[in-house]
């Protein structure tokens, strides 16, 4: 995760000395404006919304692209629970893809799931690993869908030279305390098409109907909800932005020595990556899950298997499995064509790789020289030989 220091804080300092704390309560010049236009130059888009969270910018940017009631969006089974609430929220319908050894949405099960309900795919880059983009816009494509990115858990990664979260016809990211850019909490929309960015601003912003000021492409106007960041945020996201780059090196760096121990010296086994040169995100895969929860509990500092946390596993979401909402005549199940089946039946090869794999942190605020000790420890406490070994002072 990004870590937060003095920088932030003297950032933060001149725009509460000015009082001017809300969206637009700035400048043209304000935090939150300069920071949307460097996010956007820095990604190579047009457009960027920052938003109260990820939660936030999943939501609008399903409402901005009209999904709603009747509508199924196809969601990974292994993803925080937001990415399966947010069509919920506008109306529409989660179903459960299957993820392969990737530990992202399988295209071939994306294939197997569409009905001519499906009007959305949101593929989740999870942990730092990036999805099969080019197979899944070309389904996206074939079958006219939208293609809405939820790049929440890898800020700031690329695929084949391009920033997840800028692939699809909109991307969402997360500035949470866990996430790679790290405001405590906010998020962030960004896309090419100018009427999506109107009536996402307008969704995010139930005021945006008397803000005249603002471009709205034509669009006619919605009545929206609050979603809203502040200008402090948006100090701290200047701040960040530019730890970004820096921060994404150190990952890399630390895969790329970790990997090389874990496999090379360790013979243990890697996920596959949609993207090698630039992989980020750290996990083994074992036969069996005997042998992930072994491995986890010998090397219990840096590594977890990655079906004990839970909360990212599409089992323990407990509202989703009763398809609960606020209301009863407000449930969007009621008005799906057909039922959901979110049952462990639902997809139980994403059960079975989530039980046989474990990530690891790169541990990119550490010295090299730490984690590759680290790396060393794991293969030893697992019991495979090391091979000879010697520090590389130009790596430390």
């Amino acid at each position: 995760m990004a870590k937060v220091g003095l920088r932030e804080w003297l950032a933060i300092a001149p725009v509460i000395a000015s009082g001017r704390l809300s969206r637009y309560g700035g400048s043209a010049g304000s935090p939150l404006n300069r920071f949307e236009s460097d996010f956007s130059a820095a990604f190579g888009v047009q457009h960027t919304l920052v938003v109260s969270s990820g939660t936030g910018a999943l939501i609008a940017a399903l409402a901005a692209a009209g999904i709603g009631p009747g509508d199924e969006v196809l969601v990974p089974a292994y993803t925080w629970i937001a990415t399966a609430a947010a069509p919920l929220a506008v109306g529409a319908v989660p179903v459960l893809v299957e993820i392969d050894q990737s530990l992202t949405i399988d295209p071939a099960d994306i294939l197997r799931k569409i009905t001519p309900n499906t009007r959305a795919i949101i593929p989740v880059h999870m942990a730092n690993v990036v999805c099969d983009m080019d197979a899944i816009m070309q389904i996206a494509r074939d079958h006219n869908l939208l293609v809405i990115e939820d790049a929440c858990q890898a800020v700031g990664l690329t695929y084949k030279g391009r920033k997840v979260g800028t692939i699809g016809d909109a991307g969402a990211y997360s500035f949470n305390q866990f996430k790679n850019i790290n405001v405590g909490e906010g998020g962030a929309i960004v896309t090419n098409d100018d009427q999506l960015f109107a009536r996402a601003r307008m969704y995010h912003d139930i005021g945006a109907v008397f803000r005249g000021h603002l471009d709205n492409a034509n669009a006619p106007l919605i009545p929206g909800i609050n979603l809203k960041a502040s200008q402090i945020q948006g100090a701290m996201l200047n701040v960040q932005l530019k730890k970004l780059t820096p921060m994404l090196r150190r990952m890399r760096q630390r895969y790329e020595a970790m990997a090389d121990i874990l496999t090379s010296r360790g013979g243990l086994r890697l996920i596959p990556q949609h993207d090698p040169t630039n992989a980020a995100g750290l996990h083994v895969v074992f036969d069996t899950e005997e042998e992930a929860r072994d491995f986890a509990t010998r090397n219990k500092r840096g590594v977890h298997r990655v079906y004990d946390s839970s909360r990212h596993v599409y089992t323990f979401w407990q509202p989703i499995l009763e398809q609960r909402t606020v209301h009863p005549k407000l449930n969007p199940y009621a008005w799906a064509a057909r039922p959901m089946d979110y049952s462990p039946k639902a997809c139980p090869r994403s059960l079975d790789i989530l039980k046989r794999t474990c990530r690891i942190t790169v541990g990119e605020n550490y010295p090299l020289v730490f984690m590759r000790y680290m790396a060393r420890r794991m293969v030893k406490d697992w019991g495979m030989p090391l091979a000879p070994y010697t520090t590389n002072p130009g790596l430390t």
